[in-house]
């Protein structure tokens, strides 16, 4: 027999805080607040199945690899800046060495061998994996009532590519001239957009067409003055009680209605949803129908663009709505959007989102992904077991708001 989400949260709070810890703490002595939460997510993900050891074979064999991926998980948890923070850490702190697997500091490896071991995680996509099997196995019996949908940006350390130079092949017609054509002269269609492209895509089609280069974005901050960075962007769905169900990270000039349709389809595969928030960012035609193909109710707020009736009636209707105090079904559900504003900021301010030390974006993606698995998993459990004294006190729903 299966169990529903709030039994395993029961379960699993029965299991941590009279067994678990206790024993832990027999042999580490007492454990912090940060400590206990890197216990429950690595109790709950359980990185080591997907991190393959050495069963022999031609070559150096590849030692330490599940300590260095536990080791990855508690830089996230801890908020470190870069390898060299978590190797200090690692060498004087003996409860965490000893968690993530080394009893001594001379067995802990270099500074190196963490670089090289970095890079084939990102290459064997194990954040990618160990995230996708979380939700499985958490959330695909929920039925999720919104999924809020929007974009952050991701600073990174390298130098911005340039967009590659168009070079027109030898049997290419002349560009016609800028203007009003002749008359009788039948305008040239206009090339589909990325948009209108993806309705006749795969999931693997949209997700490669995406450029994930690294570039320089430029948005409106809450007071309408720009903001520039380098780097990349990372869109979000993120389901009731912050918990993000997926991801996609790509170049930071990309607009955030481009990622909406691969976010969808991703997220539909993983769980069941009613409702998709978005802010006016992802007011386009194409994403309402998507959202509509998948059986969900599009909540996406208006963008009056060059309209300036629209705009000044929007305005007039929400001085209207606010003197009469008066809020619509689909208002309210809206409000829930802040989830997702929500999971942004504890990704940079608690998860080490502002602190990327590696180049690429496969690196950059794994890291990112390990910060998301790192959230989701506290939200969704652990959040709700560490400093609990009582297994009867644990709330038998995840809460909407936190």
């Amino acid at each position: 027999m299966q169990l529903t989400l709030p039994e395993q949260l029961k379960q699993f709070v029965r299991v941590m805080q009279g067994c678990l810890f206790p024993a832990l703490e027999e042999q580490l002595g007492p454990l912090t607040d940060k400590l206990r939460q890197l216990v429950a997510t690595l109790n709950l993900i359980q990185i080591e199945t997907m991190v393959g050891s050495w069963h022999g074979g031609v070559g150096r064999p590849a030692r330490h690899q599940r300590a260095m991926a536990r080791a990855f998980v508690a830089r996230a948890i801890f908020n470190l800046d870069g390898t060299r923070q978590l190797l200090d850490r690692l060498h004087n702190d003996p409860s965490l060495r000893r968690i993530c697997g080394w009893e001594s500091r001379r067995e802990i490896p270099h500074e190196s061998q963490f670089s090289r071991a970095f890079a084939s995680f990102a290459a064997s996509e194990l954040p990618q994996r160990l995230h996708a099997a979380l939700i499985e196995s958490t959330q695909k019996e929920r039925l999720v009532g919104h999924i809020s949908r929007d974009s952050t940006e991701i600073e990174a350390r390298e130098k911005p590519q340039c967009p590659p130079v168009e070079v027109a092949p030898a049997n290419a017609q002349p560009k016609r001239k800028r203007g009003r054509p002749k008359k009788g002269e039948q305008p040239a269609p206009p090339e589909p957009t990325r948009l209108e492209r993806q309705a006749k895509m795969t999931l693997e089609e949209m997700l490669d067409d995406l450029p994930k280069a690294c570039n320089v974005g430029t948005k409106k901050n809450s007071k309408g003055y720009k903001e520039t960075w380098v780097g990349y962007k990372l869109h979000l769905d993120v389901a009731d009680g912050q918990i993000p169900i997926s991801c996609i990270l790509t170049s930071a000039s990309l607009h955030d209605s481009q990622a909406a349709i691969p976010l969808a389809c991703i997220t539909s595969q993983r769980v069941t949803s009613l409702y998709d928030l978005m802010d006016s960012a992802y007011d386009a035609e194409v994403i309402h129908e998507h959202s509509r193909s998948l059986g969900h109710i599009p909540l996406i707020d208006i963008h009056p663009r060059r309209d300036q009736a629209l705009k000044e009636e929007l305005q007039a209707e929400e001085k209207r709505s606010k003197l009469l105090g008066y809020r619509s079904a689909e208002q309210m559900r809206y409000r829930e959007r802040t989830t997702v504003e929500r999971v942004n900021a504890r990704l940079k301010d608690e998860f080490g989102g502002r602190m990327i030390r590696v180049r690429g974006h496969a690196k950059d993606s794994r890291q990112n992904k390990l910060t998301i698995l790192s959230i989701a998993d506290l939200i969704s459990h652990a959040r709700s077991t560490v400093g609990r004294a009582d297994p009867s006190e644990v709330p038998f729903s995840v809460p909407v708001n936190g």
